[in-house]
């Protein structure tokens, strides 16, 4: 189905496919894994021309052509069909961001009220989606930054205590909670993986879904000596089928109501893609960065 894009976020993965740490690329390419827009063509008739719709995943932006553009094609099953008066500047700030969020929290973790959850990349738009989507479940969130200055800027998303991280964090981890924590979404990568879970209790679980550090593997893995007894290692990566309609339509419905809130650092024009991919890779935008198109612009 043909999309006419009004905004597509920026993600840490498509840095990667510009630093050429990505696999699968198939050159030449318009990157962008994800895309917010209104639909223009559908010759299956699955979804009507007009219709608003977001796209994420499946091989966009690197097995083809994806969000960074005013029209974008793509597989009918990576489009989810919604239904909002939120500007796009707003709603291409959300595809990959609540999906990857939402299935780390859901499929990853498998979470439950009143449990506490370590974000390890809490300033990063992942984590703190996580942290809306985790308070609304009735988690106690622990979420980390490298930088002091974005303290108050997590607990304004409803993080219940900070940690700066300058290094190994699982003895002030256990400070706050003795004996460990239930769940840890790690988004840095294997770079803290190890810390995060000696982080947690016996029987609790560690997900990694990012890799903020660009750090892809782990040397020398021990699983025996390197896994405490009783902790479980899972990952997470999903696709549009793991964000159900109804949970994206009660996201926006809440956003829409003031009940929930979006992260986003910086809105920028499409022309101005250098400029949001150096701050991309600077990592200083204290959200999710979002692309609006012409069309998004006037809409």
């Amino acid at each position: 189905m043909l999309i006419e894009v009004r905004a597509a976020g920026l993600n840490r993965s498509e840095l990667h496919s510009r630093l050429g740490m990505a696999e699968g690329m198939v050159f030449p390419r318009v990157l962008g894994l994800e895309a917010a827009g209104v639909v223009l063509e559908c010759p299956g008739g699955e979804f009507e021309v007009g219709t608003p719709v977001m796209a994420m995943m499946g091989g966009m932006g690197r097995q083809f052509d994806g969000g960074y553009a005013e029209l974008t094609c793509v597989p009918v099953s990576q489009v989810i069909p919604f239904a909002s008066s939120l500007p796009w500047s707003t709603l291409g700030a959300v595809p990959e961001m609540l999906q990857t969020a939402y299935g780390s929290l859901t499929v990853g973790l498998d979470i439950q009220p009143g449990k506490t959850l370590l974000i390890r990349g809490a300033t990063s738009s992942v984590g703190m989606a996580a942290t809306v989507l985790a308070k609304r479940a009735g988690l106690n969130v622990i979420g980390t930054t490298r930088n002091p200055a974005n303290v108050d800027r997590l607990r304004e998303v409803g993080v219940d205590h900070v940690l700066i991280d300058d290094g190994p964090i699982a003895a002030a981890v256990r400070e706050l909670v003795p004996g460990g924590v239930d769940a840890a979404l790690d988004l840095v990568g294997t770079s803290t993986l190890i810390d995060c879970l000696h982080a947690t209790r016996v029987h609790g679980v560690v997900c990694m879904s990012g890799m903020l550090s660009n750090q892809w593997t782990l040397p020398d893995f021990y699983p025996t000596g390197d896994i405490p007894s009783g902790v479980r290692l899972t990952g997470y990566t999903g696709d549009a089928t793991n964000l159900p309609a109804d949970v994206l339509q009660r996201f926006l419905d809440d956003v829409a109501a003031g009940t929930a809130t979006v992260p986003i650092g910086r809105v920028f024009d499409l022309e101005e893609i250098q400029e949001a991919h150096r701050l991309l890779e600077a990592g200083t935008a204290g959200g999710k960065i979002v692309l609006v198109t012409a069309s998004g612009r006037a809409s």
